[in-house]
């Protein structure tokens, strides 16, 4: 244990925590749009990498790097496909569901959208979504979570569980306490530290490896990235994922302005790219420095060696906070967003009848903060839980392949009925969980057959279904000539 390193983490948590009280005293008046959703104030710098960071979670630091380690370059397709992913996400959906979201009803959740959108009085859609999120979005967590123990138990020796839950009490105390907006920023400190670590760590290894002598990799076709056609398509398919991720998209509808838009999305896809670029390159030059270890592979620990094994404690210990940093902006989107589709989605209008106040939504948010929390501890800390990729792949799958065909559809389609939504979205997440569960032998990533089927049914039922009415076709041309003052 390097005592230089856990003085360091130690610092960059209070960090953290301090950022959440501040935003508690600063929005202690505020209501549900402010909890939820910042009061759409968010500025572009601030929205680009907390969208950025609440996205590459502990696995672009971890799970993917420790992919490319153990099974080869053809696994860097992931990377190609959230890149491609991420960028038309920004151009093309950004603006528009910033636009749509306000004029239906300044909507400041994905299922009030969908709902306002169709101007539909019924609450089936926010109550299918809800559910959804909670379930998704609580594996979602626990992959963070578990993320943050392995980082605690391999430089501190500190009990994995242990630090599971000390992990999981910061993350809920910053969020419980400052909502969206300490969700912001400290995913925008966050995602900063992400990509200094990603870049110093592979340059200065790539420098030392001259020194030190490269390690043989005697995987076969270890550096063919087009050995495998169902790598080449499981690997884009990834990028599917950004059109219907809530706790990503959800930053889209909180920017300050439409002009604001523009400048967002150049930060947040340049942000991405190198990303996603670097952790490739992680995976593959911690092969050449390291060599192969089935410790390493088994603890997705490449990124973390490579560090400790290259730099003094200090350094070493501000670049292995971006682990925590990556693993603590993701989580925290995601209690927040789960939180948010409950408290307003299901408790406000089924429990209460749309009687509650903005103080009682607040803090319905954050009592689901807590018990999400304590089940993706529970999650995490289940031996049989899988690996940290494996489990944001399967909350990935899900969301993507159930509402990314229903977004897309609502924003670019008049005829899209609520009927098509609520077909699509249902089908998505059932075959999205029917392929991983019966049919993930065959190698193909269960998004791709999930978001097609979506897409499909979506498509029919609305065709199907009675042809939206004069309002809601207003409403529609309303949000696409949208224009703020």
């Amino acid at each position: 244990m390097k005592i230089s390193e856990v003085i360091v983490f130690v610092v960059y948590l209070v960090f953290m925590l301090s950022i959440g009280v501040y935003f508690f005293f600063k929005n202690r008046d505020g209501g549900e749009k402010t909890y939820f959703l910042g009061g759409r104030q968010m500025g572009p710098w601030v929205t680009a990498l907390s969208a950025g960071a609440s996205d590459m979670s502990a696995w672009v630091l971890m799970g993917l790097p420790t992919s490319i380690y153990a099974l080869g370059v053809g696994q860097v397709w992931i990377s190609v496909g959230l890149a491609i992913g991420y960028t038309i996400s920004w151009l093309v959906e950004a603006p528009r569901l910033r636009r749509f979201s306000i004029v239906a009803n300044d909507s400041i959740t994905i299922p009030q959208y969908l709902t306002n959108r169709f101007l539909s009085k019924s609450k089936a859609l926010q109550i299918i979504c809800a559910v959804i999120f909670l379930v998704a979005y609580t594996v979602y967590a626990a992959s963070s979570v578990k993320a943050c123990g392995t980082l605690f138990n391999t430089v501190t020796g500190m009990d994995e569980t242990a630090a599971m839950y000390l992990a999981s009490i910061i993350i809920i105390a910053y969020t419980f306490l400052g909502g969206f907006s300490a969700v912001c920023w400290t995913d925008f400190f966050q995602g900063m530290l992400m990509l200094g670590a990603l870049l110093i760590a592979p340059i200065f290894a790539l420098f030392m490896l001259q020194g030190a002598g490269v390690h043989p990799v005697d995987t076969p076709n270890y550096f063919n990235a087009f050995s495998s056609w169902k790598d080449i398509v499981s690997g884009l398919g990834w990028g599917l994922g950004y059109f219907g991720m809530p706790h990503i998209i959800i930053r889209f509808m909180s920017l300050e302005s439409q002009k604001s838009l523009k400048k967002s999305a150049k930060i947040g896809i340049t942000w991405t790219v190198l990303i996603v670029i670097f952790a490739a390159a992680v995976g593959i030059i911690g092969r050449l420095f390291l060599g192969y270890d089935e410790a390493i592979n088994g603890h997705s620990l490449v990124f973390i060696t490579m560090v400790r094994k290259i730099f003094p404690g200090v350094i070493s210990g501000l670049l292995l906070s971006a682990v925590l940093a990556a693993s603590m902006s993701t989580a925290d989107s995601q209690l927040l967003m789960a939180a948010s589709a409950f408290a307003s989605d299901v408790y406000k209008p089924v429990f209460r009848k749309g009687k509650a106040s903005d103080k009682e939504m607040m803090w319905a948010g954050r009592v689901v903060v807590l018990i999400i929390s304590v089940v993706a501890l529970l999650i995490a800390s289940n031996p049989g839980s899988g690996s940290i990729m494996s489990l944001v792949s399967n909350a990935w799958g899900v969301f993507g392949a159930a509402f990314g065909p229903a977004i897309m559809l609502s924003l670019f389609w008049k005829r899209f009925t609520f009927a098509g939504a609520v077909a699509g979205i249902i089908v998505g997440a059932v075959v999205d969980g029917l392929w991983l569960a019966f049919l993930s032998g065959t190698g193909i990533y269960e998004i791709i057959p999930a978001f097609a089927a979506s897409m499909i049914v979506a498509i029919v039922a609305s065709l199907l279904s009675k042809k939206p009415g004069k309002d809601v076709e207003e409403l529609f041309d309303r949000a696409l000539n949208f224009e703020e003052e």
